[in-house]
């Protein structure tokens, strides 16, 4: 096997989740490439030191950009604040460093344009983490659809629902709470949360034509952790707004930090022509399947446990009927990414793909200012 050096930049939850699949994925899946955790980087050396420690990366850098001038390191990670991913993003790629780059790609579509075109210049392989598409049952949803089993496809609806921002004295900004500062996460749930909701729904239909939205910030003002102030809250902490598809298809999404009871309620259904499926992060090995096509006196919904050997990724795991977690989703995203580097077939989703994902929330934020139906940005 080859040895692919990776550089991690952010040690927070998601430099956790991407963490354990570079040490994993060779245990479980035959690849060409084995990943070597060379360098973890972090603003703060004790903690870095400390996460180096845990996860076994061989060294502690405090500046991305001394990581990314290293010749022994293969891959940047970005696992940092959405703020910093077009800068160092940029950067890397200008470095010839392959790009694994936490969710949303940027802070706005221009942003990422400028992203997308730097990456393609420099033909470096990249690539997002959306690691829903991941989920085996998601991903035999993706299959029956291409199979043409579901037809004309006429409704999507989505849905993300959490509830840890309801207290008014929860504060903002910081390491941990990034997310509720508006210069730092560039929107709230928007995306946050229905970013992913809106990768997987063009990657299971298609392109989404225009949106109209309504967003809400229930919480005007909180204690910024940085500055010590009372200061405006300018993320999104609910959104919900309808789409029309290119294929024709109508569309309502909808997300919220306050659905009080919901810590990760993320569902989709998908109502086609000849039959229905739909999903549940809370139970995620199993699709929901209905197919008019049955039998009249036996038609109904049928529960598909996706666990057998020759369902998604399912072969590399146990045997049929035992499960696989979140975890595994980014287990999944390393490996297709390994193997696209060998076979010189990229894996999905690119910055390129991420870029309409953007566009899309880009469209929705602007939506809710203008209360018109908008347009979403065509790629280039």
């Amino acid at each position: 096997m080859k040895k692919l050096n990776v550089g991690l930049i952010g040690y927070g939850f998601m430099g956790r989740t991407h963490s354990n699949a570079f040490r994993k994925v060779n245990n479980f899946f035959d690849l060409p490439y084995q990943p070597v955790l060379k360098a973890i980087c972090a603003r703060d050396g004790g903690k870095a030191k400390a996460f180096a420690e845990r996860w076994g990366y061989e060294s502690v850098e405090t500046d991305w950009r001394r990581l990314i001038e290293r010749d022994d390191i293969d891959l940047i990670d970005i696992a940092t604040p959405n703020n910093t991913h077009a800068e160092i993003a940029i950067a890397a790629a200008k470095a010839g460093k392959m790009i694994m780059c936490e969710k949303p790609l940027s802070m706005d579509g221009k942003e990422g344009e400028k992203m997308v075109q730097v990456i393609k210049k420099a033909g470096v392989p990249n690539m997002v983490w959306y690691n829903y598409r991941r989920v085996p049952a998601v991903t035999l949803a993706k299959q029956l659809i291409d199979e043409g089993r579901l037809g004309r496809i006429f409704h999507y609806r989505a849905k993300f629902l959490q509830d840890w921002t309801i207290s008014k004295d929860l504060p903002q900004g910081g390491a941990a709470l990034w997310r509720l500062d508006v210069k730092a996460a560039g929107s709230g749930v928007t995306g946050d949360l229905l970013a992913h909701c809106i990768d997987t729904a063009i990657w299971l239909n298609g392109s989404i034509g225009s949106v109209t939205a309504m967003t809400e910030t229930f919480i005007k003002e909180r204690k910024h952790n940085l500055t010590g102030k009372v200061e405006k809250v300018g993320i999104d902490d609910a959104c919900a707004f309808l789409a029309r598809f290119n294929n024709g298809s109508l569309a309502t999404f909808e997300s919220t930090r306050y659905a009080r009871g919901h810590k990760a309620l993320y569902t989709f259904e998908i109502n086609g022509e000849n039959a229905s499926i739909a999903w549940d992060l809370h139970d995620l090995h199993r699709l929901q399947y209905f197919d008019y096509r049955d039998e009249g006196r036996v038609r109904g919904w049928r529960s598909i446990h996706v666990t057998d050997g020759d369902q998604p990724y399912m072969k590399n795991w146990w045997v049929p009927g035992l499960q696989i977690g979140y975890e595994h989703t980014f287990i999944h995203q390393v490996a297709d990414f390994l193997e696209g580097l060998d076979n010189k077939k990229p894996a999905h989703p690119d910055f390129r793909d991420a870029l309409e994902t953007q566009y899309v929330c880009d469209a929705v934020l602007k939506s809710a200012k203008t209360r018109k139906w908008e347009k979403v940005s065509k790629l280039k």
